[in-house]
């Protein structure tokens, strides 16, 4: 065997050190619960917000959403906020169940059968993260990273670099799932094998990432082989 045909075993027969998963939009589909919350919160403040306006904050961090909230006349504090967004959303989640994507409950089934270690990477606050994972009728996560666990929001690289460090594996090594430009850019830059999976906003291409219709029918072995043809390129 050659070098590079035992280069390419071992690449197609190693499993990724972990996947690392986005929470809203990726994993569950609670996107319209933020919009309803977030035009409620600036309505009730007399101001105006539109389907479009919250467009725009898919994937971005809470606190740095508070700031565009507070333009838009909600006088309350950057804290305040949050936590009167999160309360909603949490509220919704408790009377309509959570809205999983289709096929991430079977993929991340999958990993957690194949021993894969897996993080949860969300700027939605702890206690929805926590919420949410532990709705999913088993344990799916090793590791939960929050908001309110990095300093630094999304695209910044500093939530999936801590994903990494919680569960001791090189962030090279890791496959990353999103579904949101501020999340692909979060993840590539941290290093992370990333692949998105537009949702509710479209992604541009970019040599930085792959972009994947749906996690649908998605299995280990494709994200297996979708490793090993980025290792090889």
């Amino acid at each position: 065997m050659s070098r590079i045909e035992l280069r390419w075993w071992v690449v197609t027969h190693t499993l990724p050190a972990a996947v690392l998963w986005d929470m809203d939009g990726t994993l569950v589909d609670t996107e319209p619960y933020w919009m309803t919350a977030q035009d409620a919160l600036v309505h009730a403040w007399g101001g105006t917000w539109t389907h479009e306006d919250g467009l725009t904050l898919v994937g971005s961090g809470l606190w740095n959403a508070a700031t565009i909230f507070q333009d838009r006349g909600v006088h309350l504090t950057a804290d305040e906020i949050v936590d009167h967004l999160t309360n909603r959303v949490l509220m919704q989640l408790r009377e309509s169940g959570v809205p999983w994507r289709p096929g991430a409950r079977e993929l991340l089934t999958e990993l957690r059968d194949a021993n894969v270690p897996t993080a949860l990477v969300t700027m939605s606050v702890s206690e929805m993260a926590h919420h949410v994972a532990d709705r999913l009728g088993f344990v799916g996560f090793d590791v939960v990273v929050s908001g309110n666990d990095v300093a630094n929001a999304k695209p910044h690289p500093e939530p999936y670099l801590r994903a990494a460090e919680l569960l001791g594996v090189e962030i090279t090594q890791c496959v990353a799932l999103e579904d949101s430009t501020p999340g692909v850019q979060s993840a590539s830059s941290a290093g992370a094998v990333t692949i998105g999976v537009p949702f509710h906003v479209p992604i541009a291409e970019s040599a930085n990432y792959s972009l994947w219709p749906t996690l649908n029918g998605v299995s280990l072995e494709q994200i297996r082989s979708h490793v090993a043809a980025m290792a090889v390129r």
